[in-house]
């Protein structure tokens, strides 16, 4: 009985222990599920309120980038991607689509002066995947507007806004990103030219001064293309002020011109070397090819040349005996001498010297170019410049001529045509006949050594004398036909006629904006040509200047009238 009481009593005590295990268990189990609800629910707030703040920040960004559009573009709000493609202009005005006009009237853009503009390559990538959100963007550069007849959804960028905006890099349908924005005037300006070469360049800040009235903006890290008459120079622009990004539309600016980089040399630029007078230099020159040197002459030795003191002597010693160069020189502005275009040549064979003194017309004080043509092989040379005083050998020939004068007992040799004296005639006139022969061609009167006659020719076409060895140089250098750009087929010495005086495409120095340029056509006013001026002149002299005198806007080739009939100043 006992033993049943017992087990009994054993069993209701384990299933209350097990009924309190169960409670327990239960209670446990609501307990960390209200845990995990309050986690999720934290959670979730957390969430939301992140979203909050994120949407917050986001529309804080759009409305802080509105403002600085607005204040960019001084309340104008103009955003548009475009294709960019390219066409042939100068300067750095693009051409936008007809609804970009629109868009921008009808903010009153026009109202507010030039329009300048933002250009900056797109990630296409980015634009495809969310247009709206992330565009990202590197390189960029500003512009000018030229018109508004590009075609819808493209932009047309002229090779200078191109260049800087692509470089190297030609994608085939790239994506820009077009903004509207306001630019300070431009006060200052550091450039460095791309190479070497641009200093030569007679008034070359008068130069570029001209080709920066095709731009509306510099940008820094641009390169600014420079043209003077076949040659293009690039000045990188390092630093502007008053900041990165300038307007250079109605302003004056303060330009500084650094030294060239020589590690961006580039090797298709001719470039003219310096020559110190007394002093060679060694050259090579392949066939085709040529090589420029330069020197200057001052005001006294200029001076001492014109009185015939003096006289330059420019001197090329060949090396290379299977080679042989033509010699070209110029007075600058002409920079590099030619075939086509120079002032005084030398066509010897081998080495060869050109004698410049007094009675050459144009030799003056200024800076001179040297060119050195390679006409048959590679050409191994030295090339110098000396100034030569004549003065004594002046007193020595009067010396010589005062005593011959004297001398009035001579005959004339009937061989050599010389005066010999009357008691030597007959034994010279006895030599000279077995020895000496006259030439025979008409005018020539030259005489020659027997064994020297069968070298000696003549020209058909210009009946100058040479030695045979030298008749076939002369006919491919004189007598060659040689094409002008313009279309004229002439000979060397009526083309360096023609290139100097009547070609339209021939080099001159605008007398207003002192740029190397194209002569042109004859110009339709009638006044200009009797002043003289040519097409690009008539147009360049048509812009205004204020008159130092009474501040009127005058045209620069009306200048001196106004200054004659209105101040009375010569």
């Amino acid at each position: 009985m006992d033993f049943e009481l017992r087990r009994a009593r054993e069993k209701l005590e384990r299933e209350q222990k097990e009924r309190k295990e169960k409670a327990r268990q239960k209670l446990e189990r609501e307990r960390k599920a209200k845990q995990e609800a309050i986690k999720q629910r934290e959670a979730i707030e957390a969430a939301q309120r992140l979203k909050r703040l994120d949407a917050a920040e986001a529309q804080l960004k759009a409305d802080q980038q509105m403002e600085e559009n607005l204040r960019a573009g001084r309340g104008v709000m103009f955003f548009r991607i475009l294709e960019a493609v390219p066409y042939q202009g100068l300067g750095d005005k693009i051409k936008l689509p007809p609804s970009c006009f629109t868009e921008l009237s009808d903010q009153g853009a026009f109202d507010k002066g030039p329009m300048y503009f933002q250009l900056s390559i797109v990630h296409q990538e980015v634009v495809m995947d969310n247009e709206a959100c992330g565009v990202q963007n590197h390189r960029r550069t500003h512009c000018g507007v030229l018109e508004f007849t590009a075609d819808e959804g493209s932009v047309a960028l002229p090779s200078h806004v191109w260049n800087n905006l692509f470089h190297a890099v030609s994608p085939s349908a790239p994506l820009v990103e077009v903004r509207f924005v306001w630019l300070p005037k431009g006060s200052y300006a550091k450039l460095q030219p791309d190479g070497i070469g641009f200093s030569d360049i007679p008034n070359h800040r008068a130069v570029l001064e001209t080709s920066l009235r095709q731009h509306a903006t510099l940008s820094e890290g641009d390169l600014v293309t420079v043209n003077h008459g076949e040659l293009t120079y690039k000045l990188r622009v390092l630093q502007l002020k008053p900041s990165q990004s300038v307007s250079v539309l109605e302003t004056d600016i303060e330009v500084d011109i650094v030294g060239a980089d020589s590690a961006s040399e580039s090797r298709n630029q001719p470039v003219l070397k310096p020559l110190v007078f007394g002093k060679s230099e060694t050259g090579m020159v392949e066939e085709g090819d040529y090589s420029y040197y330069k020197f200057s002459i001052d005001g006294e030795t200029s001076g001492k040349i014109e009185c015939g003191n003096a006289r330059v002597e420019v001197k090329i010693v060949t090396e290379t005996e299977d080679g042989d160069t033509d010699l070209y020189v110029s007075r600058h502005p002409l920079l590099f001498p030619n075939r086509h275009q120079h002032e005084w040549s030398s066509h010897d064979m081998g080495s060869k010297s050109l004698i410049l003194g007094s009675k050459d017309n144009g030799l003056a004080a200024g800076t001179y170019s040297i060119g050195v043509y390679g006409f048959k092989g590679k050409t191994k040379f030295e090339v110098s410049v000396a100034v030569e005083d004549t003065s004594n050998q002046k007193l020595g020939q009067q010396a010589t001529s005062t005593s011959s004068s004297l001398d009035l007992d001579s005959v004339e040799c009937r061989n050599c045509k010389h005066y010999i004296p009357a008691r030597t005639i007959s034994l010279h006139e006895a030599y000279c006949v077995r020895h000496n022969i006259p030439c025979q061609h008409q005018g020539c009167n030259v005489v020659l050594r027997v064994e020297e006659a069968k070298n000696h020719v003549h020209c058909e076409k210009c009946e100058k004398a040479f030695q045979r060895s030298e008749l076939e140089k002369h006919m491919k250098v004189f007598h060659e036909p040689l094409s002008c750009p313009c279309g004229v087929v002439l000979e060397k010495e009526q083309m360096v006629q023609h290139q100097s005086s009547d070609c339209p495409l021939r080099l001159i120095t605008c007398r207003f904006c002192g740029d190397m340029v194209q002569a042109g056509t004859t110009t339709m006013d009638v006044r200009d040509r009797l002043r003289g001026l040519s097409e690009h002149e008539s147009i360049c002299g048509s812009r205004t200047a204020p008159c130092d005198s009474c501040g009127r806007a005058v045209m620069l080739k009306d200048m001196d009238i106004h200054q004659i009939a209105v101040h009375q100043k010569n």
